[in-house]
């Protein structure tokens, strides 16, 4: 391999571009000698690899990057990037990402997105450039298909521990246009407070009251050992509903002390039901019907109703 190219290679993983390489001092005919004897390989019109096998992601990621530059690693790709080696995250086309005012046609094999406040967003100092850590998780949860596949991508990178709920928070209040935006806000609210009351509101108004559940008491104060606890919902035939807010996996402690409280309720007689934001904003009518046959078993003489001629309760 010609030695002129050679730092190029080593920063971008086996990728340089043909404007690099004539900066480096190659004629137009040195590299293409070098293609000749399959040193190097296209990957795009002007871009090339040094080999001819399949290229990795990074060597992917690269040549996006540079046949479109500037431009940076967006979505699943600058995740991807982040997570390095390990990263559980399917093969898909490389998405990046240009300046709003650019328009641009990629090749197969490359998705382009356009933003604002290119520059600002834009951490250019790591190989490949790619979207900061936290604009590239909003995008990718962006894309999802429903409040919960959408809090599912943000608890994954939050469980990650390379950003926060509060880092999460703070950047989609920045932008004005957002899927979900006022309850994305809310919910990271609550993660990094501690606290579940988007949660509890959604239980409230989604599951119990359009369904005509049985009225329950809330955050009711009770004893578990030497300790306090406040129970999340408290209805009168003993069913205990805790609703858990938590969006990455719990410690051993934490488990623990939540089946302490379960075995004091039944201990009392009672029975604990633990829903979380699938049951309360996916499935709100079928968790209000499930709730319903708990209360009936436990003694509640009331009647489930539907919510309205949608609703998706079973039967």
């Amino acid at each position: 391999m010609h030695q002129a190219i050679r730092p190029f290679l080593d920063d971008q993983s086996g990728v340089v571009t043909r404007k690099q390489a004539l900066a480096a001092g190659l004629a137009p005919h040195d590299l293409a000698r070098l293609v000749r004897r399959r040193e190097l390989a296209p990957l795009h019109p002007g871009v090339f690899v040094d080999h001819t096998g399949q290229p990795t992601f990074l060597q992917r990621a690269w040549g996006g990057v540079l046949l479109l530059e500037p431009a940076a690693l967006a979505g699943h790709s600058a995740l991807r990037a982040f997570e390095g080696p390990g990263s559980a995250r399917a093969a898909q086309p490389v998405q990046v990402v240009v300046a709003w005012e650019r328009r641009v046609r990629p090749p197969a094999g490359i998705e382009v997105a356009r933003c604002r406040a290119f520059e600002e967003r834009v951490q250019w100092n790591l190989g490949p450039p790619r979207l900061r850590y936290e604009e590239a998780a909003l995008d990718v949860a962006a894309e999802a298909t429903s409040d919960l596949a959408a809090l599912g991508e943000l608890s994954r990178v939050i469980q990650s521990r390379r950003t926060t709920a509060a880092r999460l928070q703070v950047a989609v209040e920045r932008r004005t246009r957002y899927p979900r935006r006022r309850w994305i806000i809310d919910v990271l609210g609550d993660v990094a407070a501690g606290t579940c009351s988007v949660l509890e509101h959604g239980y409230l108004h989604r599951v119990e009251r359009p369904h005509g559940l049985a009225p329950a008491r809330r955050q009711v104060r009770d004893r578990v050992g030497p300790g306090v606890v406040y129970r999340d919902v408290l209805y009168e035939c003993g069913v205990v509903g805790e609703l858990d807010g938590r969006l990455f996996h719990d410690t051993t402690a934490q488990r623990d002390r939540d089946y302490d409280r379960d075995l004091v309720v039944a201990g009392d007689g009672g029975l604990t039901v633990r829903m979380s934001y699938g049951q309360v904003f996916d499935r709100a009518c079928w968790t209000a019907f499930h709730i319903g046959r708990v209360l009936a078993r436990a003694g509640w003489t009331g009647t489930f109703r539907r919510c309205g001629p949608t609703c998706g309760a079973p039967g």
